[in-house]
């Protein structure tokens, strides 16, 4: 894990609004026909270019993708490191207080990132390990219908995927959902890969496992989650070929470079 300064971020308490900064975005365009655009997001420490390198290398020519660098900020989790995080995290844990307002910051960077995409093409996000865990925020953002400020959530997903990641406030989300009809109706048509490793030390496979249940409790229809034996806290080649046919299913990519 590397720690780059690539963003910085306004100090400020709990109860005073945080300035956020957010580093370079890197964009890989399609070279075939603009079907889809996927908005992909970083690990802990990590940035933009790294992901947008192997994404470049998969053989999906009709997606578009962003690859935003986080904003550098203080993590608990190492100790109060400055590092890139879409949000402050003690621990990776379930018991771990989460950090709604990086977290809504977050959300709503990806939000702008795609609001300016065609109409006719369609929209993703999907990250890896605290990538993975703001992209599935992002998922509940859009099923409800607001940030967990109350702001409006604007973007339509239409798929979500989380790697080696966990879902952030999961409690309550089942009783959220399931009193709006509205929400219940998102949540219902919206697909979501989630791959995690078993032998995963850094974010618990059995965490990332209770994530996709506590999704498909709340009433996420379409939750697929795909385990594999003996991988760690990184991604192999079959695990991204899954990624990729899963996408090219759901967004319903013909792939094709004309």
């Amino acid at each position: 894990m590397s720690y780059g300064a690539s963003a910085s971020m306004g100090s400020g308490s709990r109860s005073g609004r945080r300035t956020t900064e957010f580093g370079r975005t890197y964009v890989v365009r399609p070279k075939g026909k603009h079907q889809a655009t996927v908005v992909w997001l970083h690990g802990l420490g990590d940035n933009g270019s790294s992901w947008s390198q192997l994404l470049e290398g998969l053989p999906m020519s009709n997606i578009k993708w962003i690859c935003p660098t986080a904003p550098t900020r203080p993590v608990s989790l190492v100790g109060g490191f400055a590092c890139t995080a879409w949000c402050d995290v003690a621990e990776i844990s379930e018991d771990s207080p989460d950090d709604l307002e990086g977290l809504d910051a977050s959300a709503a960077h990806i939000a702008t990132l795609l609001s300016t995409e065609p109409r006719d093409v369609k929209l993703g996000v999907g990250g890896f390990s605290m990538g993975a865990a703001a992209a599935l925020y992002s998922a509940t953002c859009f099923a409800l219908g607001t940030y967990g400020n109350g702001s409006l959530y604007p973007i339509n997903l239409r798929a979500v995927v989380g790697l080696s990641g966990w879902l952030p406030f999961s409690r309550g989300l089942r009783n959220k959902i399931e009193g709006s009809h509205d929400a219940a109706r998102r949540a219902s048509s919206l697909p979501i890969l989630m791959c995690h490793g078993n032998c995963d030390d850094v974010v618990p496979y059995s965490y990332g496992e209770k994530s996709a249940h506590s999704l498909m409790s709340a009433g996420f229809r379409y939750v697929s989650f795909r385990s594999y034996e003996g991988v760690g806290h990184y991604t192999l080649p079959r695990e991204m070929d899954e990624v990729r046919s899963w996408l090219s299913g759901r967004l319903g990519l013909d792939d094709s470079r004309s």
